[in-house]
């Protein structure tokens, strides 16, 4: 029998589950709801009263209770806490689970090219501006990684490794946005860079 160390680190979450089963959880959260409840009150109370209001009880302790209770469901509906910087992200693949950090951030990603390539699909001055500057930033990181240089630092290199077409394109400001198609070449030659 083989133990992963997901199973050996996950001590914690075991009696919780447990406790939930017998009902002990589900006791102490209600005995712990209503000393809540019961402290709140008696501040409400004795506020109300310093200022000179009287309000019933009863009414006190239903708008406490109905408060408690949209915090509780606020808390349930929320998204989960990101995961810490230290700490491994679930792979998605595992039963039950599923990563939505990943869908996320791909989602994220997708859309940092997305919408500023709609935004400018039209507009030659927005292309050049917004998507032009980081075409350039993605063609020097490439170059950087696999060849130690930038177009800055060794130019001539660069437009050697780079290519006519992309150091032009890079270069020079074009007359038009180019089409989904130039755009998807031009892509494909950075990548292929080596």
């Amino acid at each position: 029998m083989s133990t992963s160390i997901d199973d050996l680190l996950s001590f914690a979450e075991e009696p919780a589950e447990e406790a939930r089963r017998t009902g002990g959880g589900r006791a102490r959260s209600v005995l712990r709801t209503l000393a809540v409840t019961a402290a709140i009150v008696v501040v409400v109370v004795v506020g109300l009263r310093a200022v000179g209001l009287q309000v019933s009880l009863w009414i006190i302790v239903a708008g406490v209770l109905a408060v408690l209770a949209v915090r509780r469901v606020t808390a349930a509906l929320s998204p989960p806490p990101p995961p810490r910087a230290g700490g491994r992200a679930p792979a998605g693949e595992e039963p039950g689970t599923w990563n939505w950090s990943a869908r996320d951030a791909l989602r994220a990603a997708i859309n940092g090219w997305e919408r500023p390539l709609d935004w400018c699909s039209g507009n030659r001055e927005r292309f050049t501006e917004r998507v032009l500057p980081r075409l350039g930033e993605l063609a020097d990181e490439r170059l950087r990684q696999k060849h130690g240089v930038t177009r800055e630092s060794d130019p001539a290199r660069a437009r050697a490794l780079l290519g006519e077409r992309l150091w032009t394109f890079l270069g020079t400001p074009a007359r038009r946005p180019p089409s989904p198609r130039d755009l998807a070449a031009i892509v494909a030659e950075l990548e292929k860079l080596s």
